[in-house]
């Protein structure tokens, strides 16, 4: 009995979400988080993120990176009608947390800060990066386009 091969010029919608789009919409729902604390209890991540008291310009930049994670969230959100992987949404969750990784690993290591959730974010946004890395891989190839 031959097996069947599977239909991939289908939708999201038809086949239901894939590997990508559901690593996708789990980072956004974290970056959400973030950004919501960070706007509303900005000195509260730093002193967790970091291990400083923040006051003044910290507090007021803080909140405006939230608002930046919180606007980069919903831009991120997986379109279930397109392959993932070729969106700005993908390319930009997965070179945030590319960044964000190395650069909270760097504050650590060379600028010596740390606070109780400083090494846990870098583990996390090094397996975002993983995650989203690993579901590319995973994701059907896109559907040649007859012309």
């Amino acid at each position: 009995m031959a097996t069947a091969e599977p239909d991939w010029t289908k939708t999201m919608n038809d086949r239901g979400p894939n590997v990508l789009t559901k690593t996708l919409a789990f980072g956004v729902v974290l970056e959400v988080a973030t950004g919501l604390a960070l706007i509303f209890k900005p000195a509260l991540v730093i002193k967790l993120l970091l291990g400083v008291e923040a006051s003044g310009m910290e507090m007021v930049i803080a909140r405006c990176f939230g608002i930046g994670l919180f606007g980069l969230s919903f831009a991120c959100w997986p379109d279930t009608q397109k392959s993932v992987s070729s969106t700005a949404a993908f390319r930009g969750m997965l070179i945030y947390n590319a960044l964000i990784a190395s650069y909270l690993a760097y504050l650590g290591i060379v600028g010596h800060l740390g606070g109780l959730l400083l090494w846990p974010a870098v583990v996390l946004h090094t397996g975002m990066t993983g995650l989203l890395v690993r579901s590319l891989r995973l994701e059907p190839p896109a559907p040649e386009v007859e012309e």
